[in-house]
């Protein structure tokens, strides 16, 4: 979920049908979100659906909310400048999700709770622990959320003509109040209902073109990859590794650095850990899992085909030379097949792509504030009946404005958006994955070893970013013209993730404190069984 387009004010296409099909997708999924927030009466209705999404429509939903507008257009330009290398990614995003299915899904749903902190706070100190774990989910979230919201204002600026950067700023806050909208209005109910819609459109968008493709070399796959292999750039071997990594030792620790914040990092992501709260069993946890790994997993074949399909049809050449560069290889390849109208089409679901995403990490990061911070911190759940949901509604608006902000200064600022994907992903993987892991398995750790793995894990994660190429010292660094690197990974971690596990070990082992027995093992129980939260969940 790399790079996010980073677009001139050319334009493909015709900006009329583009903008008709993303009308016709915001209108309807506005009558959707409107008659979802019927539904909206408690708190559980507002972050979780009020528990009662399917494990199918679950399972749609986290295809929508984890297929960012990134995977589309990135993935495929990488595969068609890159090939091999290029499909690295899709691997990394998927074998992810079996780290989620077998040590997440069914645990973190078991505990009925509505946010990552319910978790990791159940046997620890309330306090600091909720406080810790909300910084850390919206740090994750804002990255996130500022990528997409960029990238939101690169791709209108693309497909619809948009020049200029006051008409560049004002198309981030036209998606942005649409964003904020759909959190407000449908809460968890209304956002995966657009997730589901999102991620139909996406896959049956890249079926057609996928089909188109392959017709037009006989489907036959290998006529595909030599007619790939035929265009590439003069000394670049797009049916072997190495194209892209594996140029020196540096580039092939930066691969394996990258692999494991990105297999790691979607376990840890708060946005999708959010969605398995919304499904009434634990059986419905796994079967969404396995729904969205097989959705990723087909989602990610068709990449596969766009990718060497864009690279033979169009070429790397004519990719590399467009607006947006490596990340308009698919809306050029459904320019190549189907002209305007399947471009348009193409335009309309990578709009739809980016409202689904943003409108997940909000209402996750809304959540986080309202109940971790507000309610279980500030007034000691002491709230009044819907006073934590109007506080969560509150909080969206400002997320929001926050995102439209800061999504504007990265669009005008040219800053690098896949620094801010894989930021996001690497705190995850950083931050709340070990500490995941510790208070599910482990009986001994303590309060202090969760704040030493949280904080450890995000200080070091952001600081050895910061002091790397990815911020300074590069032609494609943010500040290239100052050096202040010293780190030499584009991506911290290979050094952020395994430091994290140490210091949650370090912090418990070196602590007077207790655990709290009689909490480990009602978590325990509840985590493997259910039987605790199905009856919060009755309650």
């Amino acid at each position: 979920m790399g790079d996010v387009l980073a677009a001139e004010s050319t334009t493909i296409g015709t900006p009329a049908l583009n903008i008709a099909i993303f009308a016709a997708f915001v209108a309807v999924t506005l009558v959707i979100t409107f008659r979802a927030s019927r539904n909206n009466k408690t708190a559980a209705d507002y972050y979780a659906a009020g528990r009662n999404i399917s494990g199918t429509q679950n399972g749609l939903a986290i295809a929508g909310d984890y297929l960012s507008a990134a995977s589309f257009l990135g993935i495929a330009g990488a595969i068609a400048l890159y090939g091999y290398d290029g499909f690295l990614y899709s691997i990394g995003f998927l074998v992810a999700w079996l780290v989620a299915l077998l040590l997440v899904a069914e645990l973190m749903r078991n505990t009925a709770r509505f946010t990552m902190a319910d978790v990791l706070a159940f046997r620890m100190r309330q306090g600091p622990v909720r406080t810790a774990a909300a910084i850390s989910t919206l740090a994750v979230s804002l990255f996130y959320l500022l990528a997409q919201m960029a990238g939101a204002g690169a791709l209108v600026t693309l497909l619809l003509g948009v020049t200029g950067e006051a008409a560049q700023a004002l198309t981030v806050v036209v998606v942005g109040a649409l964003m904020i909208i759909y959190v407000l209005v449908g809460g968890m109910r209304g956002t995966t209902y657009v997730q589901i819609i999102k991620a139909t459109l996406l896959i049956a968008a890249a079926l057609v073109m996928t089909a188109w493709t392959l017709a037009l070399f006989g489907f036959n796959l290998s006529a595909l990859l030599g007619g790939a292999a035929d265009q590439a750039t003069a000394g670049v071997d797009v049916l072997a590794p190495g194209a892209q990594y594996g140029v020196d030792d540096l580039t092939r620790l930066d691969f394996i650095s990258l692999a494991i914040a990105l297999v790691l990092g979607t376990a840890g992501l708060p946005h999708v850990l959010m969605r398995f709260y919304t499904v009434p069993t634990a059986k419905d946890a796994r079967r969404s899992v396995v729904w969205a790994i097989w959705l990723i997993g087909i989602f990610y074949l068709f990449s596969l085909v766009i990718g060497y399909g864009a690279g033979a049809l169009v070429g790397p050449e004519t990719i590399a030379a467009a607006p947006g560069a490596v990340n308009s290889a698919a809306p050029l390849l459904a320019f190549e097949l189907g002209g305007t109208v399947l471009l348009g089409i193409v335009a309309g679901v990578a709009f739809a792509t980016i409202l689904a995403v943003v409108a997940g990490l909000t209402i996750t990061a809304s959540a986080s504030f309202a109940h971790d911070v507000y309610a279980s911190v500030i007034k000691k759940g002491d709230v009044p009946p819907n006073g934590e949901v109007k506080v969560a509604r509150i909080t969206a608006v400002v997320v929001g404005a926050i995102s439209i902000g800061l999504g504007i200064f990265a669009l005008q600022a040219g800053l690098n958006i896949a620094f801010l994907v894989a930021l996001a992903f690497a705190v995850a993987a950083s931050a709340n994955l070990p500490t995941i892991i510790y208070t599910l398995f482990w009986r001994r750790f303590t309060t202090q070893g969760a704040l030493w793995s949280i904080y450890g894990g995000l200080i070091a994660c952001v600081g050895l970013i910061i002091f790397s190429p990815v911020v300074s010292g590069g032609e494609l660094s943010l500040f290239p013209t100052v050096d202040f690197a010293w780190f030499p990974l584009r991506n911290p971690g290979l050094v952020s993730i395994p430091l994290s596990f140490l210091l949650g070990w370090l912090g418990t082992v070196l602590t007077r404190e207790k655990p709290d027995e009689p909490k480990w093992a009602e978590l325990e129980v509840r985590a493997m069984t259910g039987i605790g939260a199905e009856k919060a969940v009755a309650h």
